[in-house]
This record gives C-alpha cells, sequence and structure tokens, in this order.
C-alpha cells in the first residue's frame, strides 16, 4: 500500500506513522511542507474556504515558491523516524530539485503527472528523457500515471519499477471533465497488467502495477487486485484520517494548477486514525475502515492465500452486486444503501 503524494493525505508525521503500519507514504515535494516553514494555517485556511473561492484562493497558496532546503528538511525528518521515505515530483521539476530530496535521504522516487510519457515533449524547456533519468538516479523510480497496455509498457521500459496506473478516477479529480480522456479504473489495471507480463516475458524484469485512485472501501482495494494491482495507492482514505491536518477535506495535485486546475477541494469527513482506516478495527459497516481487513477477508472468502494467486481472481462486470437484495438497506440509508 502506498499513500498518495497530496497534501491533505500525506504529510512529514503521517508518513512516518504510514511507515510504522507497513505501508510506504509518498509526500509531495512541490507541495505546502516544501513551500511553507509551517504549512499549517494554509490548512486551516482551505478547511474555512467557501467553495466558491476554494480554487482560485488555492492557485494563490501553491504560488509560492518551492524552497529546495525544505524538501531536504523534510525528507530527513521522516528519514530519521526509521521509515523508508519516498517523495513525489513532477516531470518538469524532477531534474531541479532531485539533488535535494537526495541530500536528505530519499529512498523512493515517484515522478508523477496526469499521464506521462517515456519521453516528454516541450518547446520551452529541455523535456525529460525518463530512460536517462532513472538509470542515472541510482534509487528505485515509480513513474504514472498511465492507462493503457501501451502506455505502461513504455513506463515499463525506461526501468521504473513501478508503474501507477489511473487516469481520472480519483475522488477530487476532475480530469475526465477538463480534459475529456481517462479509462474505467479495472480496465486500466487490466491492461497494465497484460503490459507487466509481456515486459516479463520479454525481459526477465518485474515491474509493480499500483493502482492509483478510485478506492475508498476495503472492497475496492480487493477488486483492484484482483484485477492485477500489486499494490494500491490511496489518497482520500487517508485525508480522512485523524492525524491528517486537512480536517476532512481532500484536495489533488492538479487542484490548484494556475491555468488548467484539474481538481476539486471534497470533503471526506474523518472516519477514524490511521490504524483504524487501514487496519482497524472497524466499528461501521461501509467497508472504508479496516481495508486491509477487508482485502484479508475478501482473499480468504474466495480461497486464496497470496496477492499474486488472488490476482489470478475471477472477475466479472456485475453492477446487480451492489443493489441485488438491498431493498432495505437503501431505504433506511445503511450499509450498502
Amino acid at each position: 500500500m502506498m499513500a498518495s503524494g497530496m497534501d491533505s493525505a500525506v504529510t512529514p508525521a503521517t508518513a512516518i506513522e504510514i511507515g510504522r503500519l507497513g505501508g510506504l507514504a509518498c509526500l509531495n515535494l512541490e507541495g505546502l511542507w516544501t513551500r511553507y516553514e509551517d504549512p499549517i494555517p494554509v490548512y486551516e485556511e482551505i478547511a474555512e474556504l467557501d467553495k466558491e473561492k476554494a480554487t482560485r484562493r488555492m492557485q494563490e497558496m501553491y504560488a509560492t515558491p518551492v524552497i529546495p532546503e525544505l524538501i531536504t528538511q523534510r525528507v530527513r525528518e521522516i528519514k530519521d523516524a526509521g521509515v523508508i521515505v519516498c517523495g513525489s515530483l513532477t516531470p518538469p521539476t524532477v531534474s531541479r530539485y532531485i539533488d535535494y530530496a537526495k541530500a536528505g535521504g530519499l529512498d523512493v522516487l515517484v515522478i508523477q503527472g496526469t499521464v506521462v510519457s517515456a519521453e516528454h515533449v516541450s518547446s520551452r524547456e529541455e523535456p525529460l528523457d525518463l530512460f536517462k533519468f532513472i538509470r542515472d538516479v541510482e534509487m528505485p523510480v515509480v513513474v504514472g500515471g498511465c492507462a493503457s497496455y501501451s502506455g505502461a509498457l513504455h513506463l515499463m521500459r525506461t526501468g521504473a519499477v513501478g508503474v501507477l496506473v489511473g487516469v481520472g478516477p480519483g475522488a477530487a479529480c476532475t480530469t475526465r471533465g477538463v480534459l475529456g480522456i481517462g479509462v474505467p479504473q479495472a480496465t486500466a489495471i487490466a491492461d497494465a497488467a497484460g503490459a507487466r507480463s509481456s515486459y516479463l516475458e520479454e525481459t526477465g524484469r518485474y515491474v509493480h502495477v499500483i493502482a492509483d485512485g478510485g478506492m475508498r472501501t476495503g472492497g475496492d482495494v480487493s477488486k483492484a487486485i484482483a484485477c492485477g494491482a500489486d499494490a494500491v495507492m490511496l489518497g482520500s482514505p487517508m485525508a480522512a484520517a485523524e492525524e491528517s491536518p486537512s480536517s476532512g477535506y481532500h484536495w489533488g495535485m492538479a487542484t490548484f494548477h494556475p491555468t488548467l486546475p484539474r481538481g476539486s477541494r471534497v470533503q471526506t469527513g474523518t472516519l477514524g486514525t490511521l490504524e483504524e482506516i487501514l487496519l482497524g478495527p472497524a466499528h461501521e459497516n461501509d467497508g472504508r475502515r479496516n481495508l486491509f481487513g477487508g482485502l484479508r477477508g475478501s482473499m480468504a472468502t474466495t480461497g486464496y492465500a497470496t496477492v499474486k494467486e488472488f490476482q489470478k481472481a475471477e472477475v466479472m462486470v456485475a453492477p446487480a452486486l451492489q443493489t441485488e437484495g438491498k431493498q432495505l438497506q437503501r431505504s433506511q440509508g445503511v450499509g450498502m444503501g
């Protein structure tokens, strides 16, 4: 499990706690924690914004420049706690900031955009050559997003250890409306898993498929693994943790884009502690807590002992599974209703 590189989902403190629980949290190295010495007042203001003014004001907040030395400081803070440190940078800036991240002791780098290709094209600056960058950076690199067989295979051939799969399924994402692009997440995962098999046969090297976005319940996590994912990247469930300073709000990395925002600030509410959300115990029956207890239960119920075996489970398109026999739950607004 990875926690998404979004300011509402991951802070240095929550990265440490998620690492303690056995996950890997990705800190946005171009986010609030590297733009402000103390970003807590910014979080507090974001939580109080009227929805009509939220996007414009967040654009202003994120216009504050990144302070490179804060990248080093935040990475070192997590490193000193004894957990694996993961941070995300975008393709246009990764070459500029990677040395600051390495100075703090970064263990895993995520290069993340809406859609990432192996060879970027730009008329304004020198484009990023992923092949060369990953070869020279001397640390594991995860790259994404992608949502097709060919896109995933292309990224695997760069030398990445993992690819993020998903364009537009996230709770706060508006990419599908703004850009008109996207692929249903189950299809995207299955296609990327097919690319993983082809690449393994081609090279003998296994690249991890990480389902990124669209998962809020244990059932969602289970379906992502059954479709072929090796891991999931979670955003809104982490923003709903008591430890998050976002006060029950969630927003994405493109919500504050200066010229073309592709996300919204959404309210998740507060569900419980990180441990309760990820590992339980759950005291509600909506599947939003004890996500990995849900995964274990799903695997046990269907007769699979390992994630690799569960990736071979039979899947089907069956909308009736959400409604069949659930009339009382729907009428009373409980459970799956």
